[in-house]
């Protein structure tokens, strides 16, 4: 009886020090950091602060631009000293709604939103900024602006979508007959459309022959196939081009194209990756251009406009990132295959940007960098 007490003991000892050990350290494998350390310029609201956490919740996923953003984001907070927990929603409403009104009842001190384009996203914004939780949408609905506090933040989806066409416009002519790859029902695809109406109305020779879209975790596969659908509707010399306004539906459509031999037709996209630039750079591809952001410097942007809403220091209500157009001509010119990480080498400017990037950010990325 004895032996068996003490054996008892000792296990329960045992367990109380795995609990203890699994408790101190758990995370969901995607956070780390929190640690703020005490630069000379470190502004006093972050002082008080002590560890800094950080939650970015994204909508859409399952693609190559939400992992770069969820890099960006992770990486840029964690440089700072802050810790970084990332969840995308792969597209779920319920479960984006749901991780919103998790971080809200978290103890985290700001959220970082990606594609709310939901209306019940504005309430749960407002019960985030209530409990005193600092907050930056990217590619969000508009009414989110009526939410004390929020910054609203985009590519510049004007542009995005105007130097695609230009570049489609200029190789094809202004009677092009096209495929337009589209998605109604977000914020950023709604102002793509309003640039791509206003390009037709300017061209009227330009004939749109079809058009498809879905956002889902499988949406490279569907637009493959409904591409590939599509081309056995119109043969060769009745589609000159395709307008992809995702980078999703752009791969998907390559595949469908080369897989077809129908690269007589060419793509005009919308977003990059390491992917993308592969698949661009492939002999024959029929994808000839695409406009885009880094997406990763966008992740890394909206973490700095949430730091400095926790510093106490003054932030826009809105921000728009600057464009470009990369072109396969472009890459052709570089003797090696171009990534994302050199794609610096031919497009001056990609990946880098010093917006909202203090004097005491730059000092306590150089003492976490010890």
């Amino acid at each position: 009886m004895f032996k068996r007490n003490k054996l008892s003991v000792v296990l329960v000892l045992m367990l109380a020090i795995v609990i203890a050990a699994t408790g101190c350290g758990a995370d969901n494998g995607k956070s780390s950091g929190g640690s703020v350390k005490e630069v000379e310029n470190l502004p006093a609201a972050l002082k008080e602060k002590g560890d800094i956490k950080i939650k970015v919740i994204r909508k859409i996923g399952g693609d190559d631009h939400t992992a770069q953003f969820l890099a960006g984001a992770k990486q840029e907070g964690e440089a700072l000293g802050f810790k970084v927990d990332t969840f995308s929603a792969n597209g779920d409403t319920a479960k984006y709604l749901d991780a919103i009104e998790q971080a809200a009842n978290s103890d985290v001190d700001a959220v970082v939103l990606s594609h709310a384009e939901d209306a019940a996203v504005v309430e749960l914004a407002q019960k985030l900024r209530d409990k005193g939780i600092e907050v930056v949408a990217f590619d969000s609905i508009g009414d989110l602006s009526t939410v004390e506090g929020v910054t609203l933040t985009s590519q510049k989806d004007e542009a995005l979508a105007q130097y695609a066409l230009d570049e489609l416009v200029k190789q094809h002519g202004e009677e092009a007959k096209i495929v337009y790859l589209w998605v109604d029902g977000f914020p950023p695809m709604v102002r793509r459309n309003h640039v791509y109406q206003d390009v037709l109305a300017k061209h009227s020779g330009i004939k749109e022959v079809a058009r498809f879209g879905v956002a889902n975790d499988n949406t490279t596969v569907e637009t493959q196939n409904a591409v590939a659908a599509m081309l056995t509707q119109y043969p060769k010399g009745e589609i000159d081009a395709i307008f992809a306004t995702w980078d999703a539906f752009a791969i998907g459509a390559t595949r469908a194209l080369v897989e077809a031999g129908r690269t007589e037709i060419k793509i005009y996209g919308i977003d990059v990756s390491n992917a993308d630039l592969q698949a661009m750079q492939e002999e024959n591809s029929p994808w000839v251009a695409t406009a885009a952001v880094d997406a990763k410097m966008i992740g890394a942007v909206n973490v700095r406009i949430a730091a400095k809403k926790l510093a106490g220091e003054e932030t826009p209500a809105t921000f728009d990132l600057d464009a470009a157009l990369i072109t396969q001509e472009n890459l052709k010119k570089s003797s090696e295959a171009v990534n994302v990480a050199t794609l610096a080498d031919i497009i001056p400017g990609w990946g880098t940007t010093d917006a909202f990037e203090t004097d005491w950010m730059k000092a306590l990325k150089e003492a976490n960098a010890k």
